[in-house]
């Protein structure tokens, strides 16, 4: 028998000196954490839930920063026996307001019995606590004792069956904090075997990453499969990362580092901020994969990124793809190794009218499709229509799959986890195609517009938007709002630019209405121009498409 705790004993036991962390802070020195050093550190957070009297199965929340912290005080629930779910830090790209009606949304539905926070957030949590809630106690890092060695003997989370729940992933949309994906100790550890193998994990590969640990990326491939495999992990923050994205590069050339895993938006972002006297010494030849995940890829991006630091030592073979998700545990789909991932180019009129991906027509515009890979071993995927009938290769549909590291449901949410299925299939709400095993996401279904009866993917909007000179990549969001005259929808774009001046604004807009109108089966109603940090993002760095809707409609009188 074998669950999250017992695997973290083994590893205290028989290799207490092997690094399990290598945590990084921007200024200061790395500090290695061997397994002795993090159940002695996580021993006294399981002692402090004790103290509290938190039950084995109970539900603790953890907000805490990139920190030491965080990492004690995640194994010390997994040890107690508590299920934790970590939720991110209230920073200045999240609107306070709004996050404390998301925290009380939380609390009112997953039913923690306590919190975990740093004294001065204190009054921040206590603020979205509601009278008559589950709450008994916040727990202040403050207040934690000191390490010391563990008694194994007093860990109730040894008690465990792999059939119990071990953790929660909250997913991070604007309605996403409602449901608590729970997860088995078999679910996780089925994943990680899947995926080890398909990665072909070895002690040989150092992990380096700078991923949010709340997001299913961050938290699975980056933190739970590395100290549960033992295999050697480099962790740093997402705002030193943001702040300065060489760090990166200088991390994987000093440890050699072999596994990332990033979001679509990196690529861009790395190839456009990194600067040359930034990469002076840098040598990328020991990367074997960098998985491109958790957002639609593009290989435009990948050709980016590829010639941006190819002289590096980079090898494009290095550049993979996945489609995962929490649901999931993690990964669904996987680049296979040593191969480039599969592309498609699409007419893009039958892929917009007919919801089908058509071979191009000579002189018609077309899309250039990247997959996301074949599905793991332990996993099916099914493509089906609205009526739940499976759908053949290239016909567009809502993906739909089965394995055996499936969500247990959405924790205290019978009614969502029963929408959730069909005929036990897992219906993921994301559309996409099948091409010979391959997988091409296409977009989600709740952010497709309809416009005139034609499903218009935002995705693709946005695409076309960075096409025009002035807007940039990871700078555009598109969505529809409702025309109730016509009874459709519009279409709008909002796009950041870094000009003030009003007449280059004009220019921006107009050019984009007329590259969307030529390009695609739509036209542009509303070319939104906006200033640098207008666009809100989700905790994971998402594009918050609804978010952004409500704030337009906020600020554009629409009967103008």
């Amino acid at each position: 028998m074998s669950t999250l705790s017992h695997l973290i004993q083994r590893h205290y036991q028989s290799a207490p000196e092997h690094p399990a962390i290598i945590i990084q802070h921007a200024g200061q020195e790395d500090k290695t954490i061997s397994y002795r050093t993090l159940v002695e550190g996580s021993s006294s957070y399981a002692r402090a839930y004790a103290s509290q009297d938190i039950q084995p199965g109970e539900v603790v929340i953890l907000i805490l920063q990139h920190s030491e912290e965080l990492l004690y005080a995640f194994w010390g629930a997994i040890l107690h026996g508590a299920i934790p779910a970590i939720m991110p830090f209230l920073t200045e790209k999240l609107a306070p307001e709004r996050y404390r009606a998301d925290l009380t949304s939380l609390i009112s539905i997953t039913k923690p019995v306590a919190i975990v926070t740093y004294p001065e957030f204190e009054g921040d949590i206590r603020s979205a606590l509601t009278v008559g809630d589950s709450v008994r106690g916040v727990i202040l890092t403050s207040s934690v004792e000191n390490a010391s060695a563990p008694d194994f003997d007093q860990f109730t989370g040894l008690k465990h069956n792999p059939e119990d729940i071990a953790i929660l992933q909250h997913s991070s949309g604007t309605t996403g904090l409602q449901k608590g994906v729970a997860l088995s100790h078999q679910a996780v550890l089925n994943q990680l075997d899947a995926y080890a193998k398909v990665i072909r994990l070895s002690p040989a590969d150092v992990i380096v990453s700078w991923l949010p640990l709340y997001h299913d990326m961050g938290f699975i491939a980056a933190f739970l499969m590395p100290i549960l495999t033992n295999t050697t992990l480099v962790l740093s923050s997402p705002f030193d990362w943001v702040r300065a994205p060489y760090r990166l590069f200088q991390t994987v050339t000093k440890y050699k580092g072999t596994l990332t895993w990033l979001p679509n938006f990196a690529y861009n972002f790395c190839a456009q901020k990194v600067r040359d006297r930034d990469l002076e010494g840098i040598n990328l030849s020991s990367w074997r994969i960098i998985t491109n995940c958790s957002e639609p890829v593009k290989w435009d991006s990948h050709q980016i990124f590829f010639n941006r630091f190819k002289n590096y030592g980079l090898k494009e073979s290095a550049l993979q793809c996945s489609y995962a998700m929490a649901e999931n545990v993690f990964c669904v789909t996987q680049t296979p190794a040593d191969t480039l991932p599969a592309t498609d180019e699409i007419d893009r009129e039958a892929y917009i009218h007919e919801r089908i991906a058509r071979e191009p027509v000579e002189g018609k515009p077309a899309l250039k499709m990247m997959s996301s890979g074949k599905a793991i071993s332990n996993t099916r995927i099914r493509i089906l229509n609205e009526n739940g009938v499976p759908l053949p290769d290239r016909v567009i549909g809502e993906i739909s799959l089965q394995s055996d590291c499936m969500l247990s449901g959405y924790y205290n949410r019978p009614d969502a986890t029963a929408k959730a299925f069909h005929e036990d299939w897992y219906l993921t709400g994301d559309y996409g195609y099948t091409l010979d095993g391959e997988v091409f996401v296409a977009g989600r279904k709740k952010d497709i517009i309809i416009v005139g009866g034609k499903n218009v993917y935002p995705q693709d909007l946005e695409t076309l938007a960075y096409e025009v000179s002035g807007i940039h990549a990871g700078r555009a969001v598109a969505f529809g709002i409702e025309d109730a005259k016509a009874g459709t929808e519009d279409v709008v774009i909002v796009a950041e630019v870094d000009t003030e001046d009003i007449d280059e604004r004009q220019k921006i807009a107009d050019a984009l209405r007329i590259h969307i109108t030529k390009n695609s089966a739509v036209a542009l109603r509303y070319a939104h121009i906006v200033s640098a940090k207008w666009i809100l993002k989700t905790s994971s760095g998402k594009t918050a498409r609804s978010a952004n809707r409500e704030k337009f409609l906020g600020e554009i009188n629409i009967s103008e």
